[in-house]
């Protein structure tokens, strides 16, 4: 029998259509000999949708037509079971879509990857990929990313962060950054990716707009002391905290001094030109885009960005990023698959962790191919480690018979 998977995507962040790129891509790549996947499509308004063209990228460039014509539905959890049903009932007909024995969330950003959806999942009881509630939280939120990573003795720059309540007073953030960190700083909303709002400070004018702009996406923001002789390094992580294994590395080539959400999604595609000696296999090429579909023009995720793969560092530099990416990964208690972002310093050779994507774009897979493992395997791994999750928590035991309400009483108010 097959195994029943809900691919869900999409949701309310400004990383929407970067995860259905991401989902559908992975859609791709399943074994339907293996799985039945029912993909299941999130509206920026958070409406689950699901319909004969929801799996179609095509679809999604008219997306009034695409959801008018799809089903509106919901889980349930029934007798131990969990099924997708339509949300409209009609008379005389089974709202019963699918039962689901897994669920593959691949969403990006603030209100899904952060935990959130997660929790939805767990209270549901049914096994999901990818990480936990706590991981998934501690991964999207920078600041609190930071505090876990020093403690576990992993290197992350110093950081100073602000509040909304901080910013009734700018004079002041303005005044506390450039005594603390000086030129030139790096101002990033705290639970953001994408390069979403993040800017560069290089002077006082420069730096007010950094703060506003990061202030627009999220009422928490970060700054830290800006690398100016910097190279930045990508290293995907497999696994749990159990056992868990680092891919290849990737140099991302940006076409500024920070890499934006324009050089992630939009510089590659069809005809894009990527370096190194991997890259057009792995990167850029047909290998990134889903099969039949017509995704020109940087519609590739995350696998679009022009790179080089392996990255331009000595072997010691890759084992140091490698073993680093490992303990980021389980100091966090990740699960699945996700991306660490590292930045080098090639002043002194000092190796920092930027960030860790705990579903990154493209589930990283161009990172696996080059050491030997197809996207296929990788998604089949992926779904291995969160049914084995489920066996554990199975396990554990989240209540106990009582006879506490037997005798309960709560008096009226007034009496």
């Amino acid at each position: 029998m097959k195994i029943r998977c809900a691919l869900v995507f999409g949701g309310r962040s400004v990383e929407h259509e970067i995860s259905v790129i991401s989902a559908l891509q992975a859609a791709q790549s399943l074994d339907r000999e293996k799985y039945d996947v029912i993909p299941v499509y999130m509206t920026k308004d958070n409406i689950f949708l699901t319909g004969p063209e929801v799996g179609n990228i095509e679809a999604y460039r008219d997306i009034k037509t695409l959801t008018s014509s799809s089903d509106p539905v919901y889980f349930i959890r029934e007798n131990g079971r969990v099924f997708i049903k339509k949300a409209k009932h009609r008379a005389f007909s089974d709202d019963t879509v699918s039962e689901i024995d897994i669920v593959l969330p691949v969403v990006h950003g603030t209100n899904l990857e952060d935990g959130c959806l997660q929790g939805y999942f767990h209270t549901l009881g049914v096994p999901f990929a990818g990480c936990e509630v706590l991981s998934s939280a501690m991964g999207m939120d920078k600041a609190v990313m930071k505090s876990v990573l020093k403690q576990a003795g992993i290197p992350v720059l110093d950081c100073i962060e602000f509040t909304a309540a901080d910013y009734s007073d700018p004079d002041a953030i303005i005044n506390r950054i450039v005594s603390e960190l000086g030129y030139p700083v790096i101002i990033k909303p705290v639970n953001l990716g994408s390069s979403v709002g993040i800017k560069k400070g290089y002077d006082e004018a420069s730096l007010r707009d950094a703060v506003d702009l990061a202030f627009t996406f999220s009422r928490r923001i970060l700054a830290e002391h800006s690398i100016e002789d910097l190279k930045e390094i990508n290293c995907s992580v497999l696994g749990d905290t159990d056992s868990a294994e680092a891919s290849e590395c990737e140099e991302p080539l940006g076409s500024g001094e920070i890499l934006s959400y324009t050089d992630k999604y939009m510089s590659g595609g069809k005809g894009a030109k990527t370096s190194g000696s991997k890259a057009s296999s792995s990167g850029a090429g047909a290998r990134s885009a889903p099969a039949g579909a017509k995704m020109s023009g940087g519609k590739s995720g995350m696998a679009s960005l022009q790179r080089k793969i392996p990255a331009d560092i000595d072997p010691s530099v890759r084992d140091r990023v490698r073993s680093l990416a490992v303990d980021t990964f389980k100091a966090l208690q990740c699960s699945g698959v996700a991306r660490i972002d590292f930045m080098l310093d090639q002043k002194d050779n000092s190796l920092y962790v930027n960030e860790i994507n705990t579903i990154p774009g493209s589930l990283s897979f161009y990172l696996w191919e080059p050491v030997g493992l197809p996207y296929g395997d990788l998604l089949d791994r992926v779904i291995d480690l969160a049914f084995k999750r489920a066996r554990l928590d199975e396990k554990v035991t989240y209540s106990f018979d009582t006879n506490v309400l037997e005798n309960a009483h709560i008096g009226q108010r007034g009496k």
